[in-house]
């Protein structure tokens, strides 16, 4: 049994003292001197794949939880109902094809529809939301996926991408397990400043020897290896880029992990969990204010004893088994964000207040089972969107009401000044009150 989990200051102890107010020395010590204004917004990403069951995952009608009641797929999020909101009719324009996975779920990009380009994707709304919200963290963002064992496409993601995409429209590459995530949050016994002064001396040093008479070349390359080498050149900027970040923060040094490092092999619920209650450290600590999370699906159902595959399990049509099989599924995704919402309310934040009051998390899915583009399940919650309408069922008056309206609410209540984002056509005003 992992160390970490049979220790007597457990996962589940640590988490319950963080309750009782700011955690403890050394994690916000500096931070809480640092902070003496309001808290910061804090947005969370959360993405899974291929849907949930129709009949019992979506309500029927439009109203309060309180009053209409919440489905079966949703009852664990019981606790918080008054909290939750789930919006109806949003279809993501930029998908053409069910198969594309989650590459255009942030984005809204019609990756394959730019004349003269097999694919072409554009800046997802996290890393816009990275850019304005991220400049005095240690991370700008945290991007993470799941490195799943049957993973590819029938993931519904894509195989290997995270939900994030860079100002070039090329994938950031997503933190897969909670140990790597353990290790970039948290000090490493092994890192000490020389120790990391002589790898950012050896990675710039590399970057160096990679660096080539970009003008000599360019006259003699056609149009085709002139654009490979501009995307070649982009992606040595970012990695320069981030050389920077690492060495601004070399001085200060990240918090000691409060408990033991996690197994490297795990998986599904398990890893999920762990990754939801380091993001919680993480946005306390505020080595971030940013974050998405490409959830596993696959290891996900598997490790509930489920033997359909997940691309199959969408597919579950008049199937009494993979009907029965696609409910535990929702349920158990439904308690998992009941799982992260209870311990966002039940962490405090800089001034006092919880920290679920100062974040905005988006869950949903990039399409709907059976592979349906349109009409996504989408649910909002957290008090950092202070106008928006909470605890409701809202159906859009529009159908195919444009997803990039709804990225572009989220974001304008983040605080990030833009009138537009992608395939957007304006807001969704009957989000605010």
């Amino acid at each position: 049994m992992n160390q970490f989990l049979t220790n007597s200051f457990t996962r589940r102890s640590f988490l319950q003292s963080m309750s009782g107010g700011l955690m403890a020395v050394p994690f916000l010590e500096s931070l809480a001197a640092a902070n003496t204004g309001k808290p910061p917004k804090r947005v969370i990403f959360l993405g899974g794949g291929f849907g949930f069951t129709k009949d019992t995952f979506y309500p029927k009608k439009a109203g309060r939880f309180a009053e209409i009641g919440l489905t079966e797929g949703l009852s664990p999020l019981k606790a918080h109902q008054n909290d939750i909101t789930m919006v109806a009719n949003l279809t993501n324009l930029g998908a053409t094809t069910p198969h594309g996975g989650s590459v255009s779920y942030l984005t809204g990009a019609n990756v394959a529809g730019t004349p003269g380009k097999r694919f072409h994707n554009s800046i997802s709304c996290d890393q816009l939301l990275a850019d304005h919200l991220g400049k005095e963290t240690r991370f700008a963002s945290l991007t993470l996926s799941a490195k799943e064992v049957d993973g590819g496409s029938n993931s519904g993601h894509g195989a290997g991408l995270s939900l994030a995409w860079d100002s070039e429209g090329k994938p950031i590459p997503g933190i897969e397990r909670p140990i790597d995530l353990y290790y970039t949050l948290f000090a490493n016994p092994k890192d000490s400043r020389k120790a990391l002064t002589e790898r950012l001396q050896r990675k710039q040093s590399i970057l160096d020897l990679m660096r080539l008479d970009t003008k000599a070349m360019n006259r003699k390359l056609n149009k085709s290896d002139k654009e490979k080498l501009d995307e070649y050149f982009t992606g040595l900027r970012h990695v320069e880029k981030g050389l920077e970040r690492q060495a601004k923060w070399a001085d200060t040094p990240k918090p000691k992990a409060p408990y033991a490092v996690p197994k490297e092999d795990l998986n599904g619920e398990e890893a999920i969990r762990l990754m939801y209650d380091m993001l919680i450290i993480a946005l306390q600590t505020d080595a971030t204010r940013v974050m998405s999370y490409r959830l596993p699906v696959c290891d996900l159902i598997s490790g509930m004893g489920i033997k359909i595959k997940a691309h199959s399990l969408s597919h579950y049509g008049f199937s009494k088994p993979r009907i029965a099989a696609s409910r535990e599924r929702d349920k158990k995704c439904t308690a998992l964000l009941s799982h992260f919402i209870d311990h966002l309310k039940q962490t405090k934040d800089t001034d006092g207040s919880r920290l679920f009051d100062n974040c905005i998390v988006s869950y949903g899915t990039n399409i709907r089972a059976g592979h349906e583009l349109k009409n996504l399940p989408a649910i909002l919650t957290g008090g950092g969107a202070k106008k928006m309408r909470w605890g409701e069922h809202i159906i859009l008056p529009e159908q195919d009401t444009p997803l990039a309206n709804f990225w572009l609410t989220i974001m304008q209540q983040a605080g990030l000044n833009i009138e537009s984002f992608s395939h957007s056509t304006g807001t969704v005003p009957e989000l605010l009150t």
